[in-house]
């Protein structure tokens, strides 16, 4: 035998297949599933037993078990949406083996319900569906070997359906059960199927024979103690002859005339139970062709460090007779022995399977109740109000409603509200839709895309801003491997790679930072672009390779104006790169079916266009392909992150009650209180989530701020502004783990001075989508008990038509937008009153050294004046916070902060630039704030550059 094969390898040289006899996520999840395969492992076996032990002893199976809980309250159903997941995947790895062996190899195998072993029409019921929910062609169901068992494999091999028969212990029954095979392909043969399509072993237990004979030589008084430790083998040999003298008999010769395959016989419970017979008997002794022999951990590691391979399974063929005659004769009836050991073995794995079915019921309600209440939630002298809006909700019937779509929660007429709902069951909706979208990021990436560059507002970027953002953190990254902080994770004693695509790395062992793991694995960037300032629109440009830029045209209506002009833009450029014809390859649309960006996509040959359901609003967008797409395509881990959302989804079932249920309970508390008073909802996150903030923020003021009512976001927030806040406001955090210290110090800080905390942990950033859809209910529940309608946005439309009339007499009359200033200010925040809020609207391209002196100025005003401050970038905050700053409770007091363009970016096919349509838009945004009635300023800088020295010296003379 060739010293270059590793024991694992010498059998299969010698015919015999091994197969790993256990099965838990993990194995999928770090790759070692894969390394067994490379070592020579041909296949998987799974029990009940091995599913009780992987699902109930880690937490590999959480996330996935609370998304299957949306789906279905029956513990088996559960049970078996766990298992189908891990069969397949292990079935896709194994599936090379399977065409190269063509068919005869490559396995992996599920086992029926135990408590059906004794009915045959269950068994072929639950087999069929099984296999079916598989869908894959190299699974096998597991049967077991009863009488019942006899007629459910013929028919289940009838149907040309892969069966592995487990639980033989007798020769009489696995006569019985080759049997079945012959006849169950000769039913094939005769319905018109292909019996070279399906595949069938006969799982022959081993070494609980033994364990069972030796007790009974142990009361024999010493007469049969020379055969301990031989009855297992020998009777396994003697199935071996049984198995040859079948497969050559003229009736089997005319089924594999039409392709049939012989049945392996596949060796079983081949742990050593005894520690003083050798730990590989089991394996070397019952060595031979058309043989499986499935292992155990300890076995096959065993095997490899010293196992010796040779055929074997021949050897002693007469002796093995005489030893069960022997036996026989001894009084130790083996037929007793086997039909005992047959019922043994089924209520072990019933009983396994009853226990699995408890831990998952009790692991699915632990889950549940986790998701249902915050981290912690301490409402203070708020509590009574809280619970009074709860008990309303409660008696209201609200979440029943809201789930029915009944309208008249939020408004007497149904506009904007029942084709608004889709966000309810998109993610359940989505998980469907993971595989495609995985598939394409891959194609994305491998063809070198360096950059992904998002062209969209409000809803359609802000939601991906935050995975953008994420996808650079831990846990995130579709490299389907494990990274620092799982629970999975095992370090690598190699040194970090040197130099990107080093061959040394690898995902399931290198722990890399996820920035540095997606340079190795060449996901691109995501840059999302939702600015008109010529200055921002430059340095994207200045910062991609058109060539290997991919852009995504992302608007729900296809009208709105901002990505249009973004469009017409970067088109030009990407031409002028490689060419008309081929510049449409690097576009992609994301809208809804029918719009007019639907129809420009297809005429002007985009790659690829996503049309999204049409009953989602922009802003509860993100957990559809608005989201989606541009997180798949940086590499972001979406199936993780639906599968958080789904669980979050059932959590919020219509049958949940308001005091558990994680959205309606976050709803009333935000509505209640803002109605007391309570408006000012400050968002603390981690620094790794701050983006997140951004998103909320929008969810909020635009949802809620309308018809003179509105609760006020408050995010990203300068730490030191909350030295001094007032009883206006009430705080939400959200904390990630590893990343939580400086703001859950704050969070407990705010609790002692007394003002209401909500704090929300998440343990890695995929579980972000759990919090998206809490929010989106929340808000939609908040909506219900404030009397506002939480889906339209009546003032969003008011600067976007003076927007077009700026940009009208521009291309009529050349009369430019202008921006003049008001005064320094100062003016504006000294005469705010005690409810009041100060938003600071930005027309200057967003800069670090930009951020950094509004958060001083932010400091300054808090500081000084005790009130709470909002940032918003023009023209980003019109389609977010410029709703509630028009049409919320007039208590905001406004001033805007601009500059001439130092350069200005025209838009081909139009006669204004982007430096007029930013001019126009902000110009128009402050006659729209006036005529509302609200208090606003102007300060228009020198120039551009200049704009964080002119916010330092505005914070310097307050």
């Amino acid at each position: 035998m060739s010293q270059s094969l590793n024991p694992i390898q010498q059998l299969g040289r010698l015919g015999q297949s091994v197969w790993y006899d256990n099965m838990y996520r993990a194995l999928i999840d770090t790759g070692e599933l894969q390394r067994l395969i490379e070592s020579g492992v041909t296949g998987l076996t799974s029990n009940p037993t091995i599913f009780e032990k992987a699902i109930s002893s880690s937490d590999d199976y959480d996330e996935s078990l609370v998304a299957h809980a949306r789906r279905s309250d029956d513990p088996q159903d559960l049970f078996e949406g766990l298992a189908v997941e891990d069969i397949r995947a292990a079935a896709d790895l194994l599936l090379p083996i399977y065409e190269r062996t063509e068919g005869a190899d490559g396995f992996a195998s599920l086992e029926v319900n135990p408590h059906l072993a004794h009915n045959t029409k269950g068994t072929i019921k639950a087999a069929r569906r099984l296999f079916l929910a598989l869908d894959r062609p190299n699974v096998m169901i597991k049967v077991p070997a009863t009488p019942e068992g006899i007629p459910a494999i013929r028919d289940l091999i009838g149907r040309g359906i892969n069966v592995n028969v487990t639980l033989i212990f007798s020769l009489e029954m696995y006569a019985r059960v080759r049997d079945a095979y012959v006849a169950g392909l000769e039913d094939l043969i005769a319905s018109g199927g292909d019996p070279a399509r399906v595949s069938s072993v006969a799982s022959f237990f081993v070494s609980r024979v033994d364990t069972s004979v030796d007790g009974l030589i142990g009361e024999s008084g010493g007469a049969l103690d020379e055969y301990a430790g031989k009855a297992a083998v020998a009777n396994a040999k003697i199935a071996y002859q049984d198995f040859k003298s079948t497969f050559s008999t003229g009736r089997f010769r005319a089924v594999a005339e039409r392709g049939a395959r012989v049945q392996r016989p596949l060796w079983a419970s081949t742990s050593t139970k005894n520690p003083e017979y050798s730990d590989v008997l089991y394996v070397e002794t019952l060595i031979g062709p058309h043989t499986v022999n499935t292992m155990p951990d300890a076995t096959l590691a065993a095997f490899m460090e010293h196992g010796t391979a040779r055929t074997s399974i021949e050897e002693g063929a007469d002796e093995a007779r005489e030893v069960i005659s022997a036996l026989e004769t001894g009084g130790i009836s083996m037929e007793a022995v086997t039909t005992q050991l047959m019922h043994d073995g089924v209520k072990a794995f019933a009983d396994s399977f009853d226990e699995l079915l408890d831990n998952i019921v009790a692991k699915r309600d632990k889950l549940l109740s986790k998701l249902a209440a915050p981290a912690g939630a301490s409402l203070g002298k708020a509590l009574a109000t809280a619970d009074e809006a709860v008990a309303s909700l409660q008696d209201s019937d609200t979440v029943a409603r809201i789930w029915s779509g009944d309208h008249t929660l939020w408004s007497s007429k149904p506009t904007e509200i029942m084709d608004r709902l889709g966000w309810l069951d998109v993610p359940s909706l989505m998980l469907d839709c993971v595989d495609e979208l995985i598939e394409f990021a891959r194609e994305i990436r491998d063809e070198g895309t360096r950059h992904v560059v998002l062209l969209g507002m409000g809803g359609s970027s802000l939601g991906a801003e935050v995975l953008g953002q994420c996808a650079e953190s831990p846990s995130s990254l579709a490299g389907e491997g494990r990274v620092e902080g799982d629970s999975n994770f095992h370090p690598n004693p190699n040194p970090l790679p040197e130099g990107e695509g080093t061959s040394t790395y690898h995902p399931h062992l290198n722990p890399l930072p996820s920035r540095e793991r997606r340079i190795i694995e060449g996901w691109p960037e995501l840059i999302v672009l939702d600015s008109t300032i010529p200055a921002r629109i430059a340095s994207v440009v200045e910062s991609i390779d058109p060539a290997r830029t991919l852009f995504l045209v992302s608007s729900k209506s296809g009208t709105t104006i901002e990505p249009n002009m973004l469009y017409k833009f970067f088109r030009s450029v990407v031409e002028d790169v490689v060419g008309a014809e081929n510049a449409g390859n690097r576009f992609v649309a994301i809208t809804d079916d029918g719009t007019a960006l639907d129809e420009l996509a297809q005429e002007d040959g985009f790659r690829r266009v996503f049309r999204n359901r049409p009953d989602i609003g922009g802003r509860y967008s993100v957990l559809s392909y608005f989201g989606l797409v541009p997180a798949a395509l940086v590499g972001f881990e979406v199936r993780r992150l639906l599968n958080s959302a789904v669980a979050m989804q059932g959590a919020c079932g219509v049958s949940v009650p308001v005091s558990a249920h994680p959205g309606a309970w976050f709803g009333a508390v935000l509505g209640a209180l803002a109605l007391k008073g309570r408006d000012k909802l400050t968002i603390l996150t981690s620094p790794s989530l701050s983006s997140f903030g951004l998103w909320a923020e929008q969810l909020v003021a635009e949802s809620l701020g309308k018809d003179g009512m509105g609760i006020v976001p408050i995010a990203g927030e300068p730490v030191e502004n909350l030295g001094r806040v007032g009883d206006d406001r009430m705080f939400v955090s959200l904390e990630l783990a590893g990343d939580d210290a400086e703001v859950g110090a704050l969070a407990n800080r705010l609790v002692s001075d007394g003002h209401p905390v909500v704090r929300y942990r998440i343990d890695n950033v995929s579980e972000l989508g759990g919090e998206f859809y809490r929010w989106q209910f929340a808000i939609a529940v908040a909506g219900a008990v404030m009397g506002v309608h939480p889906f339209d946005q009546p003032d969003v439309q008011r600067a976007k038509d003076l927007t077009d009339e700026a940009l009208a007499r521009f291309k009529s009359h050349g009369e430019a937008p202008t921006l003049v200033s008001t005064g320094s200010g100062e003016e504006l925040v000294s005469s705010m009153g005690p409810e009041e809020y100060f938003a600071i609207l930005v027309y200057l391209e967003q800069t670090p050294e930009l951020d950094a002196a509004l958060d001083e100025l932010r400091s300054v005003i808090a500081s000084k004046y005790s009130v709470p401050t909002t940032v918003g970038y023009g023209p980003r905050y019109l389609h977010s916070t410029g709703q509630l700053h028009k049409g919320g409770a007039n208590k905001v007091v406004a001033l805007m902060l601009a500059a001439p363009h130092a350069q200005d970016v025209d838009i081909p096919g139009e006669s204004f630039s982007f430096g007029v349509l930013a001019d126009a838009q902000a110009s128009s945004d402050l006659e729209a704030l006036r005529s509302a009635g609200r208090s606003v300023g102007c300060v228009v800088f020198e120039d551009a550059e200049s704009g964080a020295s002119g916010i330092k010296a505005l914070a310097n003379n307050l």
